[in-house]
C-alpha cells in the first residue's frame, strides 16, 4: 500500500518540510517553516498536512557521533509528541546524523549561489526522509 508522508529537519528558527511516498521511496523538498525560540508556527505546519495529506511523520533524530542523545535530541522527540498529538497520525524518528552536510551538497545544484546565505532545512528533511523511506524495513 503507498504511503504518503511529511518529514521533518526540526531546528529552533527553522523546520525544514519535506513530503515523500512509499512506493517511489522518494522525497520532495517542499518549504521551510518558522520556529519563534522552538515553538513551530503551527498553523503554516497544519495548512502543508491539509494540503498533502499524509499518512504518517518521520522527524529527524539527532544524536551524537557516537550515538549518544543531546540537547536537540529531546527536542525532536518532543516535537514529534506534538505532532502525533495534534493530528493523530504516526511518527517515525529516522537518526539524521551528515543529513545537514549531504542536504547542503545536494543543494548546490538547486539553490543560487549569489545568494549570501543558503538554508537547506528543506533539503535536509527530503535526505531525512528519503532515508527512511529507503530502509529494507519500509520498501514494498
Amino acid at each position: 500500500m503507498n504511503q504518503r508522508l511529511l518529514g521533518f529537519d526540526f531546528g529552533l528558527q527553522r523546520i525544514g518540510v519535506a513530503v515523500g511516498q512509499t512506493l517511489t521511496q522518494t522525497a520532495t523538498a517542499l518549504e521551510i517553516v518558522a520556529c519563534n525560540s522552538g515553538k513551530p508556527d503551527w498553523a503554516h505546519i497544519e495548512r502543508i498536512i491539509q494540503e498533502w495529506q499524509p499518512d504518517a511523520f518521520v522527524v529527524g533524530y539527532p544524536l551524537n557521533m557516537d550515538g549518544t542523545a543531546q540537547e536537540m535530541t529531546r527536542a525532536c522527540e518532543r516535537f514529534g509528541n506534538r505532532l502525533q498529538g495534534r493530528f493523530n497520525l504516526p511518527v517515525h524518528l529516522q537518526d539524521e546524523r551528515l543529513s545537514s552536510q549531504q542536504a547542503e551538497a545536494k543543494a548546490k545544484f538547486r539553490y543560487n549561489p549569489n545568494k549570501k546565505k543558503q538554508f537547506v532545512d528543506d533539503v535536509a528533511a527530503q535526505v531525512i526522509l528519503e532515508r527512511w523511506l529507503q530502509q529494507p524495513s519500509h520498501i514494498e
